[in-house]
């Protein structure tokens, strides 16, 4: 069997660092990888004048697994979010975003294993018919929903719930009020639903999703929900296991898989050796389940629960003084 080969994105700020880190805990662990090294954000508008040359492109669509650090789009007119270009180009539909309590953070909870799989090409986010009054006091965006985006994300993650062992999947919407486009997708959700009958389907208004994710967030398993309320569910399931430094993030297509640690680059603490580098380490370990490495997945990640359980070495977000290369250290120990 052919070496499997991963294109590497570094990213901007703290992204070197972190990747570095995930890169020498995979080595530990005794992953024989090929990486291939190319640029996106700040990094490559330096180097060619462009937030994602088309060698990167083609990297991506020829080894089709990808791990990446934080990339920085620059604020400004002409500039479009790279991740927005990278989920449309290869087709990214599914956002797979895992949470999981570790013991020892600053967390309010222990028990937290929730999946949310956000829709990521349609919606509010498709960038549809943004448009903004001459006079400038009337602004409108559209947002589409198709029927088979639905279905392919709901399948989605039926498929993953079946795959993984979960009981329940729980399809988030505002049908009451979006009568069109989330009706749409709670429609195609409850059809999909019955080709699963040994998974509990449940659906769940948007609102009360919220509330009900900090009162008793042991109800949910897996949510599938539409590209907006997908993004801001899964930086509330980041917050209840203590962040999003502890959040890893996938965005997933027949052609292509990205894995992400889904913070930003922190241009503030960049070179210092502070960062903790868990987001991109469990964005790894993603990449690992992916590709049906579930042993060494696990591995890792009970050494990274060791670690952080224990305190040794551990960053200062974790409550510990140490940087990001005696925490890998640490974890690397533990392998």
């Amino acid at each position: 069997m052919a070496k499997q080969t991963i294109t590497v994105i570094k990213g901007d700020g703290i992204g070197p660092s972190i990747i570095d880190s995930a890169l020498e805990i995979l080595k530990a662990a005794g992953c024989d990888f090929d990486y291939e090294f190319v640029d996106a954000g700040l990094a490559a508008l330096e180097k060619t004048g462009e937030l994602l040359p088309q060698e990167t492109i083609d990297t991506i669509a020829r080894n089709k697994i990808t791990l990446k650090g934080p990339l920085t789009t620059p604020v400004g007119e002409g500039f479009t979010s790279i991740n927005v270009t990278l989920r449309k180009k290869f087709g990214l539909y599914a956002n797979v975003r895992p949470v999981k309590s570790f013991a020892g953070t600053q967390a309010r909870y222990d028990d937290i294993d929730i999946i949310t799989i956000r829709e990521n090409t349609q919606g509010m986010y498709s960038g549809l018919g943004q448009v903004v009054s001459e006079d400038g006091n009337e602004a409108e965006a559209m947002s589409k929903i198709t029927r088979e985006g639905a279905e392919k994300i709901v399948t989605f993650a039926y498929e993953l719930a079946v795959r993984e062992g979960r009981k329940k999947v729980t399809a988030v919407h505002k049908a009451n009020i979006l009568k069109s486009t989330s009706g749409l997708f709670l429609k195609v959700a409850r059809e999909v639903a019955e080709r699963y009958p040994q998974i509990e389907s449940t659906e769940m208004i948007v609102d009360a999703t919220c509330m009900k994710l900090v009162m008793t967030p042991d109800e949910f398993d897996v949510i599938v929900t539409t590209n907006l309320f997908g993004d801001i569910l899964s930086d509330l399931c980041a917050g209840l296991v203590g962040g999003l430094g502890m959040a890893p993030g996938a965005n997933i297509s027949e052609d292509a898989a990205i894995f992400e640690a889904v913070h930003g680059s922190a241009p503030d603490i960049a070179g210092k050796n502070l960062a903790n580098p868990t987001s991109v380490i469990l964005a790894s370990i993603q990449m690992l389940e992916h590709l049906g490495m579930g042993d060494t997945a696990e591995r890792i990640r009970s050494a990274v629960a060791d670690v952080i359980k224990s305190g040794d070495r551990t960053t200062r977000d974790l409550g510990g003084s140490h940087g990001t290369t005696d925490f890998t250290q640490a974890v690397i120990e533990r392998l």
